[in-house]
Parts: C-alpha cells; sequence; structure tokens
C-alpha cells in the first residue's frame, strides 16, 4: 500500500480502487487501511464519501447512506485538521436528515436539548472576535450612515439585527466629533432575546452620557419574520437609517410546496470524479482541494448566480417586508449578507455549495487559531454547525438558512424600489486599514459595482451593499 521509503504509492493504494469498493455493504468496519491515509488523500475521500452520502440520503438509499457514514466516522474529527472537522459537522446534518424520517425517534433525542443565552451571546462574540468580516460591515455600515445623515439634527438608526454594541459604540464616538455637533440619536434594536438587548442598552446609553449625546434606546423583541412594523416608531422630522445584518435571507423561508413548482437542477454522479488525478496535484487550502474534488462532480460557479430555490417573485414574505420598508423612506439601508448559494431546490446543490463556503471558514479558522483552542471549537460547533445542519437537514419553513449571492439580492432590492448608493472610497479605505491589522494576510475587500467584498483567499464570503428609496 505505502512503499518503504514513506511515500504513497498511487498504483497501489487502495484509493484507486475506492469507488469501487467503499460503498460496497459487504465491506466492514473498521476499514483499517482507512487510517493510513496521508492527509490529502484523507480529505479527498472524506469529500467523496461526503458527496457519495448526500446523494443516497437524496434518493432514500438509507441502508447505503448508514455504511458511508460509518466510513466518514473513521476519518473525520472534531478536533482535527480542517477537512476532518468540517466533515465531522456535515456528517452530523446528514444524520438528523435522515433521522427526521423517523419523528419519534428525532423528537426523544432532542426532547432535552437545553438552548443557552448566555452560551448564545458568547459564541457570536466569538465569531466577531475571530473573524473581521462584522468588524468590516460595521465600519462600512458606519460610514454610510455618517455620510448620509450630514447636517440631519435628529437621526434614528434600526438595528433588525441588534446583537453587536460595538458597532454602535463606535457610530456614537463617530457622531461626537462631527463638526456641527452630534444629533439627537435614536436606535431602534431588534432581537428574539430580551437579554441580548439589555445589554446593548446598557453599553450605548452609558457611551452616550459619557460623550454627551442626546441618546434613546427602543428595544423590539422579536424573530424578523414576525417584526410589526408600526413598533419601529418612525417618527416625522427624523432621518432614518436601517441595518440588516445577516438576516435577510431568513425570510426566503417557505413552504416546500412552492419549492417543488421550480426544477429542480440534477447534479451530475457524486462518485463521477477522478482521484488519481487529483492526487497527483498540490494541495493549498481546502478549498483547492473542494475544487479539485468536485471539478467533474456538481461544481459551484463562483461567478454565477446559479439556481435559487424560487423565482424572486414568489417570496411574498420577502416582497411585503421589503416593501413596508420602502414605506419606511429610509435616507439610506445596508445590507450585509452571507455571499454564497445555499437556497438550492436539491440537497446535492446545498451540499456543494456549502462545503466551498464553509471550507472557507474553517481555513481561516486554521490560520489563526490552535486546533486545541476551545473557543474555536465553539465557534465550529455551536456557530458553523448548527448553520451546516439547517442547511443540510431542514427543509420547508424550517430551513432559515437561505443564503444567496449578490447579484440575488441586487434583483430584489431592485424589484423592491430601492436603488443601489455606490459605497464611498474612504469607506473602503477604512477596512482595508482595518484588514492589514490582523496578522493573517488571506483576508481582502472588492469593490464591485459600489459594493464591498469580503474575501478569504479568492473565495467571497459576505457582501455590503447600500441603498436608498427611489422614488
Amino acid at each position: 500500500m505505502f512503499q518503504d521509503d514513506g511515500s504513497s504509492s498511487v498504483t497501489s493504494s487502495p484509493l484507486q480502487a475506492f469507488p469501487m469498493m467503499s460503498l460496497s455493504p459487504g465491506f466492514g468496519s473498521p476499514y483499517p487501511w482507512l487510517r493510513e491515509l496521508k492527509s490529502e488523500e484523507r480529505g479527498l475521500y472524506l469529500i467523496h464519501l461526503l458527496l457519495a452520502c448526500a446523494n443516497y440520503v437524496a434518493t432514500g438509499s438509507l441502508e447505503n447512506a448508514n455504511i458511508t457514514l460509518d466510513q466518514i466516522s473513521q476519518l473525520a474529527s472534531p478536533d482535527g485538521d480542517t477537512m476532518q472537522r468540517i466533515a465531522s459537522y456535515f456528517t452530523e446534518a446528514l444524520a438528523e436528515r435522515i433521522l427526521k424520517n423517523w419523528p419519534g425517534i428525532y423528537k426523544a433525542l432532542h426532547s432535552t436539548r437545553i438552548s443557552l443565552v448566555s452560551e448564545e451571546i458568547l459564541v457570536r462574540k466569538l465569531f466577531y472576535e475571530s473573524f473581521p468580516f462584522l468588524k468590516v460591515a460595521f465600519v462600512i455600515t458606519n460610514q454610510a450612515i455618517i455620510e448620509a445623515m450630514e447636517g440631519e439634527k435628529m437621526v434614528h438608526i434600526i438595528d433588525l439585527n441588534a446583537a453587536e454594541p460595538a458597532q454602535w459604540r463606535a457610530l456614537l464616538q463617530d457622531l461626537s466629533s462631527r463638526p456641527e455637533g452630534p444629533p439627537h440619536l435614536r436606535i431602534t434594536g431588534l432581537h428574539q432575546k430580551k437579554e441580548v438587548l439589555e445589554q446593548m442598552a446598557h453599553i450605548l446609553t452609558e457611551e452616550a452620557e459619557k460623550l454627551d449625546i442626546p441618546f434613546q434606546f427602543n428595544q423590539i423583541v422579536s424573530k424578523l419574520e414576525d417584526i410589526d412594523i408600526e413598533k419601529l416608531r418612525v417618527k416625522t422630522g427624523e432621518a432614518l437609517a436601517i441595518s440588516l445584518v445577516l438576516q435577510l435571507h431568513t425570510l426566503l423561508a417557505t413552504d416546500d410546496e412552492l419549492l417543488r413548482k421550480k426544477s429542480p437542477v440534477t447534479p451530475k454522479n457524486a462518485n463521477g470524479f477522478n482521484l488519481q488525478r487529483s492526487l497527483q496535484m498540490n494541495q493549498g487550502t481546502l478549498g483547492e482541494l473542494l475544487e479539485k474534488d468536485l471539478v467533474n462532480g456538481y461544481s459551484p460557479s463562483h461567478g454565477s448566480a446559479s439556481s435559487s430555490t424560487l423565482p424572486l417573485n414568489a417570496s411574498l414574505r420577502m416582497d411585503s417586508f421589503l416593501n413596508a420598508l420602502w414605506g419606511l423612506s429610509p435616507k439610506v439601508m445596508l445590507v450585509t449578507e452571507q455571499d454564497s448559494n445555499h437556497n438550492g431546490s436539491t440537497l446535492m446543490e446545498r451540499l456543494s455549495e456549502s462545503l466551498y463556503f464553509y471550507a472557507a471558514l474553517f481555513d481561516c479558522l486554521e490560520s489563526t487559531l490552535p486546533r486545541t483552542s476551545l473557543e474555536r471549537l465553539k465557534v465550529e460547533k455551536m456557530l458553523f454547525g448548527e448553520e451546516i445542519k439547517n442547511i443540510i437537514s431542514c427543509e420547508g419553513a424550517e430551513r432559515k438558512r437561505r443564503h444567496e449571492k449578490l447579484e440575488k439580492w441586487v434583483q430584489r432590492l431592485d424589484l423592491a424600489g430601492f436603488g443601489s448608493v455606490p459605497l464611498s472610497y474612504y469607506s473602503t479605505l477604512q477596512a482595508r486599514r482595518l484588514l492589514q491589522s490582523y496578522s493573517c494576510d488571506g483576508y481582502r475587500i472588492n469593490e464591485e459595482n459600489g459594493c464591498v467584498m469580503i474575501y478569504w483567499q479568492d473565495r467571497a464570503l459576505f457582501s455590503v451593499s447600500a441603498w436608498r428609496c427611489r422614488r
């Protein structure tokens, strides 16, 4: 299997034949040869197994799916290398999707699960601190608001995901140094956890008092999908700004009946890729490894909008919500979203797309935090793992993580009567300076059609765009 000098022999390795042998029901555990794989071979094999398993789950071949999950469990590990870690969470998501075929078992296994608000707040804080994505989005958002509110004496900001007080604390400090003096500032924060809003109110009120800025914080305890627009209480004479951070996609959740109205894209056979050719390439990031593996299977396009779950005019909830925001006549509205296609109508589409996206995020952590880091494990399990689970194991209204690419949001917002506001040179300059302060050089931003894309290596992960009402 391996040559005497320790090098891998592609011609003699069992990997050469694994597409035929690995998923055979007669091929039993514990698959001892799997443990002899080198890191890249193991990574490629894990990708192959995940795609094959998803294909079995999608077609109802649960016995083969079970065999594949057993093999993955021999290789995946939540504290291993990047591919081992990401495979652990995709495996868990696929297993959960299978379990939903037996609602009684599924409910019994989840009946004692406890969700602690303190843990949720902690993991969001860890994401904010571990990555520059939200920091960049906040810098750009704040600068766009400052520019739009120049000369305004009464400013109202509606934060529709009020989870991080650091953004508005920085804005208060910027407003305090305005040549014309600070405005009267009112922030309305929406969040489904009262504790989060109370913490934000305390921090911001204290900061405003220190800076001697007239300030008011209004709390709305609600999910975005349940919001009553009237409770936003926009007053005559106020200059309004709206901030939507990583929330707008949740409104795309809809019934499976609507999902079936669009013909699914049929992916190529998940097993149809040339492993031997892939093994002869040089490995770089996990994203590059995925590029190798998926090149002959279903491969998401970096530049195209790809398939989306529904035609743009089919999401009544989204249309109604955007029309309601347009009716508030904001001077500026900032939208930050994940830039990836996780809203495909088929499981294979979503798994392939999300593998790319989360591979990049896991690569980020691999470059900045040690594998033994408890903080890293919490972000991967409690944030990314839960998002992956929602994308892979859920359908219909339960599937909230319906991330789409920027071009889809441009279309939706344009149809709702919003016009794009090009982000200023100064805002992108601030964002680039912030990224330069990071020791890791894999992050970069790019201005595209007046919007800002935030990249890890060559993969766009988040977009920030500004909008105003088009009359």
